[in-house]
């Protein structure tokens, strides 16, 4: 024992001692935030199950997350960002009480400096948030809005009305240095982007594009989600065709990637208008496709556009109106599919429970729906305050499919059973709306009382997802709910 707590000792005696070396070179600055709150949540995919109907849900967990951000400044031109996560439930890895398997995860770590004698060129390298352009009301990108390896430039062109952003980033390198056999194998996925801000007086707008080399041996199993595993979609549901997902590297098989790399192409235009202050209106167009010079099962292509509206002249409350359209599959699985290809979708109007966006409490937050392939409409009240200190939202969003029943159907018989689910990619034949009221009361200045509720209903085709997931559904009256509450603190 005293061995131990001697080898201890001299371990923080040299972390600490390290500090105090940085110090006496740089300045050390830390933030952070920790959330902790009880999340009970009942009919998940409407089912109870998980989304394939092999698992039951546990109804209620109590998640927690601490953040930390240590930034190593040298000066004003050069500093470096360490980020380290611990996140998980309660009596579970991390928070096991018996027998602890601890979990840290580093989650940001990039270099970050202004060009020598042109200060307003940023340059940031590393493990960074990379998101692409959106506008405000629909929170984030639904084609990538997450963490990425990347080089990324910012710079003003011309002084507050036209900017740059340009980056490369590698996604996924599956092989490392080394591919498995002496043949060179396209075992990446590499992302190229671009992005110019224009700024004048009551009007924003920001063209967009990026470019993505995918590499037919990548994995592609990773998650479109940092959630749990049953939750969210992989890459190879996001960014492929339906048979592409079974078959992208099976010779002579339908969806097969006779290249070694395909090219993913997204163009968009991000707007915001002010000039009609108090009413501001917000715009997104978003072209994608990608495979397009492969075997015509494999091809993906798609549009998503959006459009909302807010008024900000009344204290009290924020009315916002917003409506979506994106395109869907339609009857034929051996042509490609027609939806936009994505990766990272963190869009969302209203903090809605249907999707995965901005919810405080973020685990097991939402339903999950795929906007992509979907159209919808939605209206939210914003910000009401009509007690100091305390807030709230309340939203309503009806979103409508817009798949081929007999796509959905052929792909989830002949490829992937789990490539579509059903709640959230719907077909033109099915609906589902949610309703969120949301509240925050702040106890001091950076410590918050948090509380996120939701109600979900669907109706669903048993033709497409089978009598057993659809019986259960209505089993369940089609409904969903969640109730969370908890402390959200920052510093």
């Amino acid at each position: 024992m005293k061995k131990r707590l001697g080898a201890l000792a001299l371990a923080a005696g040299m972390v600490f001692g390290a500090v105090g070396a940085a110090q006496a070179a740089t300045e050390v600055k830390m933030t952070g935030d920790a959330r902790v709150y009880g999340n009970f949540f009942e009919n998940r995919n409407y089912t109870g199950w998980n989304k394939t109907g092999t698992k039951t849900e546990d109804t209620f967990e109590i998640w927690e997350r601490f953040r930390l951000r240590t930034d190593f400044v040298a000066n004003e031109a050069v500093k470096f960002r360490l980020g380290v996560k611990v996140e998980d439930t309660w009596g579970y890895g991390t928070f096991t009480a018996a027998n602890p398997s601890a979990a840290i995860q580093v989650d940001l770590a990039y270099l970050q400096f202004k060009v020598p004698n042109c200060t307003d060129i940023e340059v940031t390298a590393g493990l960074q948030d990379v998101n692409l352009p959106q506008s405000g009301l629909f929170y984030n990108s639904p084609v990538w809005s997450d963490k990425m390896a990347a080089l990324t430039i910012k710079a003003p062109l011309i002084d507050k009305t036209l900017g740059l952003l340009v980056g490369f980033g590698r996604l996924i390198d599956t092989n490392r240095t080394f591919d498995t056999t002496t043949t060179q194998k396209g075992d990446e996925l590499d992302a190229y982007f671009l992005a110019l801000p224009v700024t004048v007086e009551g009007f924003k707008a920001t063209p967009w594009a990026m470019v993505a080399v995918a590499g037919r041996d990548a994995n592609y199993t990773y998650k479109d989600t940092t959630d749990v595993a049953e939750w969210g979609n992989t890459f190879a549901n996001t960014l492929v065709s339906s048979a592409s997902a079974k078959n992208l590297t099976t010779p002579g098989a339908v969806g097969y990637w006779k290249n070694n790399q395909n090219p993913y192409i997204w163009a968009g235009g991000a707007f915001e208008v002010s000039a009609l202050d108090p009413v501001k209106f917000y715009a997104d167009v978003i072209y994608g496709a990608g495979a397009m010079n492969d075997h015509k099962a494999a091809k993906r292509e798609g549009w998503m556009v959006d459009l909302g509206a807010e008024y900000t002249g009344i204290d009290a409350v924020t009315p916002q109106v917003f409506a979506f359209w994106s395109s869907g599959e339609d009857k034929s699985t051996r042509n490609g599919s027609e939806r936009m290809p994505y990766m990272r979708s963190q869009w969302g109007p209203g903090n809605s429970f249907l999707f995965d966006s901005s919810q405080e409490l973020g685990k097991g937050s939402n339903m999950y729906t795929d906007p992509v392939g979907n159209y919808g409409i939605g209206a939210s009240l914003n910000n009401i305050s009509l007690i100091e200190k305390l807030t709230n939202r309340l939203t309503f969003v009806y979103v409508h499919g817009n798949n081929s029943p007999r796509a959905i159907r052929d792909a989830r018989v002949n490829y992937n059973s789990a490539y579509f689910a059903m709640g959230k990619d719907l077909t033109s034949n099915e609906y589902v709306m949610g309703l969120n009221l949301d509240t925050k009361y702040m106890i001091y200045e950076n410590l918050a009382a948090v509380m996120e509720t939701g109600w979900a209903h669907g109706q669903f085709q048993q033709s497409v997802w089978g009598h057993r997931l659809v019986s259960q559904s209505e089993s369940n009256g089609n409904n969903a709910w969640k109730v969370a509450f908890g402390l959200t603190y920052k510093f």
